[in-house]
């Protein structure tokens, strides 16, 4: 089992950055792929940023490309998303997700995930 526990969001201004992180328990993440997705209010969840195992490939979302940057520590057990030039459009509650893989591949359908974690809010102010 993986517990997965996101950290990191809050209210920022239109233009602004955060760091969300991401920590995992349970096992180590060197075997997991892992991602990050949201959900708005009345929304669909959907895909933001997705990692190999490695770290050495990683996929966006158009919406996100040039402005968002996911990351690994293996050895901290923590997965990160970088969020820079923030609009009001990424209001929304952002989840990591992780499933093991034995591959060094990214994955971005929700349904290809198994465990997810709790979520954490970012909030734009315009």
């Amino acid at each position: 089992q993986v517990q997965l526990v996101e950290s990191g969001g809050g209210l920022v201004q239109a233009g602004g950055s955060l760091r969300l992180s991401c920590a995992a328990s349970g096992r180590t993440i060197s075997n997991l792929a892992m991602a990050w997705f949201r959900q708005a209010p009345g929304k669909e969840r959907q895909f933001v940023a997705s990692i190999s195992r490695s770290g050495g490939s990683t996929y966006y979302t158009n919406s996100v490309k040039g402005r968002f940057t996911i990351s690994r520590d293996n050895a901290k057990n923590t997965v990160y998303l970088q969020m820079n030039s923030l609009k009001p459009d990424d209001t929304a509650v952002y989840y990591c997700a992780a499933r093991f893989t034995s591959s060094d591949l990214w994955f971005r359908g929700g349904n290809e995930y198994d465990y997810w974690g709790q979520g954490t809010q970012v909030t734009l102010s315009s």
